[in-house]
């Protein structure tokens, strides 16, 4: 049956392809009987031809857009091949090629159609490159079966048996048994060719010509001798076709013996190649299960390449390595054992291109794969040429991390760095970190951007020489990084390294008073004075400390601050959870005028408007002595977390308008926070163990993670014990200093009923009992929330703005008794007025 190229070369009508051929191809039609069956199938053939060309168009309108999708390539060269367009048929299987190596099967495919068009012996030519192409990609017995076939038909020489066309044609064999020989279960069909194509030589050879046939029948005789010895399937038939052979050439054999006639040393080849063969049965076996998925074959065949490894033979290692790519050609770990086999044990500099080639045309994707190829290719000394075509390829690939590009162009960079010793010039080294930078430093991370230009600027230092060059790198980093401490850490060291103590102390003074992530900050402050101390002279030590101990307690009360806003925060907001699941009234059953206290106090949360320096370091006065800001706060918190317990032991049914909460009353406890999260009760308590007198401890986890809050309370049994507990305030519990107050439920009871006046606050005037009723009788309880405060000086936190003594108001201005001065009425207040 003609192929579809032969079939369209001798008929306009396109025709279907072969069986064999594709998934597409079709038998040829019979021919018509009749002129109506006639006129139906150039009707039916008509409309295959146009279904077949609008399939076509679709197809090469899919490649526009995709050219690299490795399966619409397929269907487009199975279509152009059924529809017979040979023009572009050769032009798609190009196309491909140059992205993609194709499977054995295609090149078959190949190169029979071109075979068919033949019509000249120019031709010959073509076909031969293309069968070469063919067995470079994939080991395939059957192509080079097909490969051999070709040229012993097609080639003159070959066909002559001149001297060149036999050396030829034995070369060409020779390669076959190198690349397939080893194959333990196809391998023997090349074996069995090339004895076939001796013994035809051998019936060529002339009756009286005695010494070239004695010649030709030990080249037959060796090559029986060499596939015995090699293990293979069905050793059995080749050992009795040999027998057979030398009893035609008049050697008697022993019918009863298996070896009779075979040298002692072929017989000891034999029998270890047989053994040989027995050991690797079973993995055969396995392979030749045609339902196992990709992944149960991947298994099977490292197994077996595991195997065959143990015994130490690179040359069937190769071939199996070869089958296993073959069957499954897109294993990025087949390809990554096989080139790293290659690397470590073969080391030949053709197998090792050849290889690197084929895996990165396989797997394009993995950018491991790039790096091995680069620094194979150095390994075996290729030229700078070779290694720069194969980096362009490489950054062209679709990595599917920016760090594998990353990886691609500092190795790129290092063997350039070896070579400076051969006359490189530097600049290339420096366009490579230029490219690198403009491609990757919209991607890259800080980690990795400082892993490149400290590269850089190194390099640039001591190959380059040009230290302007190296602060241009670090210059331009802090234009991209400059909030990264690494960035400013790195520069610096370089500027020491060199010697430049005032570049580097300029450094200093320029990023110092930076706000860095963690500790950044306070480490490059202590750097700093580190520095000085070593190279500095007195003056530079004094003018570091002058700048760095202000920067140094802003950072610290600022970070007190934080720790305090994200203690109250997680309290409040436990609290309001709590809250709002165990206090929740019917709306009918609420007061109008008032809500509970925790509820004011959510919904209006102080407002305050003290400085960071005037929370950090002054102190209120109010009922109780003073208070730091920080116990203040404490207070609050303690209120909140008894609102929490409170409301966790509440059913929240109440015919009462007001709320009745329930408080610890314990009288001998205090609030411990800022605990490191690690810590436990035990830790807590043998912190206390050295005063001894604890009862309980109760440390706060979250209701929903259960893990500890960093508070606690501790129960103490008197007094006694919670004033020297209070004194451990700020000492270190694993690392970090505690806050210690007394707990005082009743006092937050106490503020929550009175409102905003309570402790630490100033009174309002009173007259007897009714002075606080006398003001709150212009405005409701309700317009005057708890949380309407604002701080306006040292002894006005918390306090409401109707008490707030005006700006300019001093000492002299109280009365002398001390007291609180009486509400006037409005006849003493116009008598007052009069008098000034």
């Amino acid at each position: 049956m003609a192929t579809p190229m032969e079939e369209a070369a001798a008929a306009p009508a396109p025709a279907p392809a072969p069986a064999g051929g594709g998934g597409d191809d079709a038998e040829m039609p019979a021919a018509p009987t009749s002129g109506s069956d006639s006129d139906s199938s150039d009707s039916d053939d008509d409309g295959a031809a146009g279904a077949d060309e609008l399939r076509i168009q679709a197809l090469e309108q899919a490649l526009q857009e995709q050219p690299l999708d490795y399966e619409t390539n397929v269907q487009y060269i199975q279509c152009l091949r059924k529809s017979g367009n040979i023009k572009k048929l050769r032009a798609a299987r190009e196309e491909m090629n140059k992205y993609f190596p194709l499977p054995p099967k295609m090149w078959q495919e190949w190169a029979k159609d071109e075979i068919s068009l033949s019509l000249s012996d120019e031709s010959f030519g073509d076909v031969e490159k293309l069968y070469e192409r063919g067995v470079q990609e994939y080991l395939s017995v059957k192509l080079w079966q097909d490969y051999l076939d070709y040229v012993e038909e097609h080639d003159q020489l070959v066909s002559q048996c001149s001297p060149s066309g036999l050396s030829k044609m034995r070369d060409l064999f020779e390669r076959a048994i190198t690349a397939g020989g080893l194959h333990v279960t196809e391998g023997s069909k090349l074996w069995a060719a090339y004895r076939e194509y001796e013994m035809a030589i051998l019936i060529t050879i002339a009756d009286g010509n005695d010494e070239e046939k004695a010649k030709q029948v030990q080249c037959i005789r060796t090559l029986f001798h060499r596939q015995l010895s090699v293990p293979l399937a069905d050793m059995e038939s080749t050992l009795a076709e040999y027998k057979s052979w030398e009893a035609e050439q008049g050697n008697a054999n022993d019918p009863g013996s298996d070896f009779d006639g075979a040298p002692s040393n072929v017989v000891s080849s034999y029998k270890k190649a047989n053994d040989m063969y027995n050991a690797r049965k079973q993995y055969e076996d396995q392979l030749s299960n045609v339902g196992a998925s990709e992944a149960d074959k991947l298994q099977e065949l490292l197994k077996y390449i595991k195997f065959e490894e143990a015994f130490g033979d690179p040359a069937r290692v190769q071939v199996l390595y070869e089958r296993a790519v073959s069957e499954l050609p897109v294993s990025s770990d087949l390809w990554m054992e096989y080139t790293s086999y290659l690397d470590t044990t073969l080391k030949v500099p053709s197998v090792l291109r050849s290889v690197y080639h084929r895996a990165t045309r396989n797997c394009t994707w993995v950018g491991e794969l790039w790096v091995r190829y680069l620094l194979s290719l150095e390994r075996i000394r290729a030229s700078e040429e070779e290694l720069r075509h194969v980096f362009e390829r490489a950054v062209q690939c679709s990595f599917p991390t920016i760090k594998e590009y990353l990886d691609v162009y500092l190795t790129r960079v290092d063997g350039l760095r070896r070579m400076i010793s051969n006359g490189l010039d530097f600049q290339l080294i420096r366009q490579t970190f230029m490219d690198a930078s403009e491609f990757l430093s919209p991607q890259l991370g800080t980690e990795e951007l400082l892993l490149l230009y400290a590269y850089w600027a190194k390099l640039e230092c001591n190959l380059g020489k040009d230290l302007a060059a190296a602060r241009g790198v670090w210059e331009n980093t802090l234009k991209k990084s400059g909030s990264a401490l690494e960035v400013w850490q790195h520069y610096i060291s370089m500027e020491i390294e060199m010697g430049h103590v005032h570049e580097a102390r300029s450094l200093y003074k320029r990023c110092y008073s930076k706000r860095f992530a963690g500790s950044g900050s306070e480490d490059i402050c202590h750097a700093w004075i580190r520095f000085e101390r070593e190279h500095g002279t007195l003056d530079d030590y004094d003018l570091a400390v002058k700048k760095v101990t202000p920067r140094l307690k802003e950072l610290s009360v600022f970070k007190a601050q934080l720790e305090a806003k994200v203690e109250v925060y997680s309290v409040r907001n436990d609290t309001s959870n709590a809250n709002d699941s165990s206090q929740k009234r019917k709306p009918n059953k609420m007061t109008s005028k008032q809500q509970p206290p925790a509820k004011k106090r959510k919904e209006n949360p102080p407002k305050s408007t003290m400085s960071s320096d005037d929370q950090g370091s002054k102190t209120q006065s109010g009922n109780h002595g003073a208070v730091e800001v920080g116990e203040v706060s404490r207070e609050k918190v303690e209120a909140s977390i008894e609102m929490k317990v409170d409301g966790d032991s509440r059913t929240g049914n109440t015919s009462s308008n007001e709320s009745k909460p329930y408080f610890y009353n314990d009288k001998c406890t205090v609030f411990v926070s800022n605990i490191d999260l690690k810590a436990n009760e035990e830790n807590l308590r043998h912190f206390f163990s050295d005063i001894g007198g604890v009862t309980a401890i109760r440390l706060l986890k979250d209701k929903f993670t259960k893990k500890s809050r960093g508070l606690a309370y501790v129960d103490f049994s008197d007094n006694e014990h919670v004033e020297a507990a209070i004194k451990k305030n700020r000492q270190k519990l694993l690392g970090k200093k505690v806050s210690i107050a007394r707990s005082d439920p009743s006092k937050s009871k106490k503020n929550r009923e009175a409102g905003p006046f309570s402790k630490g606050q100033d009174k309002l005037p009173q007259s007897g009992d009714d002075g606080a009723k006398a003001l709150g009788s212009s405005r409701p309880d309700k317009e005057i929330p708890e949380g309407d405060t604002k701080i306006t000086g040292k002894n006005t936190f918390a306090a409401p703005r109707a008490v707030v003594k005006p700006l300019g108001w001093t000492q002299r201005d109280e009365k002398s008794d001390g007291g609180s001065e009486e509400l006037k009425s409005n006849e003493e207040f116009r008598n007052m007025l009069l008098k000034k």
